[in-house]
């Protein structure tokens, strides 16, 4: 039985081998989140300071586009850093989610599925901060095109304050039961630690499942 996830779980390179990857830095990262703020003020605070974080690492944030919820303190941490902020939303949810009119760049598409292909094809990497099943369905897709090798970017997952540790025990639980063969759960890098996750992020290596 694999041990479950933790904190450490990772893909990284030694130093040596970075010196010799060819691979370009992360310059942009999508990041999935809620169209609400939460119960807890940890999730705006991390919210806002993953704005900050990528401002000052000069990554430009890829997401949906709203001005509400962890989505807009997001998006206002950043561009309140002085970081590049695209926001990528349906036009059926301009007026719903409330379109945030103040980025460096707001893309309005037809459709759902259309705003996840954009936003997959902006960025270099994905995280989720706490949300609900908008959330899910965005990083469960990214993470299973991952899986069958339709892309090779790092994804992770934000686990602030514990919120997804029943998701991570769930899925230890899908790979005790053989739904998910070994490895598999290393292609999503989790820690409750945003440098950290960074980090993690910015020196994965695929590992793809054949």
């Amino acid at each position: 039985m694999p041990p479950a996830f933790t904190a450490s779980s990772t893909c990284a390179k030694s130093p040596q081998d970075r010196k010799s990857d060819p691979r370009p830095r992360v310059k942009s990262i999508c990041v999935y989140c809620g169209s609400s703020t939460g119960l807890s003020p940890s999730y705006t605070q991390a919210a806002a300071e993953c704005g900050r974080a990528l401002a000052a690492r000069d990554i430009t944030l890829v997401f949906g586009g709203g001005n509400i919820g962890l989505m807009g303190v997001l998006a206002d941490a950043a561009l309140a850093a002085g970081g590049h902020v695209i926001g990528v939303i349906p036009h059926a949810l301009v007026r719903r989610e409330l379109a945030h009119r103040g980025l460096t760049q707001l893309i309005t598409v037809s459709s759902m599925h259309e705003r996840k292909q954009k936003m997959a094809d902006l960025s270099d990497a994905f995280m989720a901060l706490p949300g609900g099943i908008g959330t899910m369905d965005e990083l469960f897709e990214i993470l299973t095109w991952l899986q069958l090798g339709i892309h090779s970017k790092p994804v992770g997952l934000l686990n602030t304050s514990g919120f997804y540790a029943r998701l991570l025990d769930f899925l230890s639980h899908m790979h005790d039961e053989q739904f998910l063969r070994n490895g598999q759960l290393d292609l999503l890098l989790v820690d409750d630690d945003l440098e950290l996750l960074l980090d993690k992020m910015a020196e994965y290596v695929p590992n793809h499942i054949k």
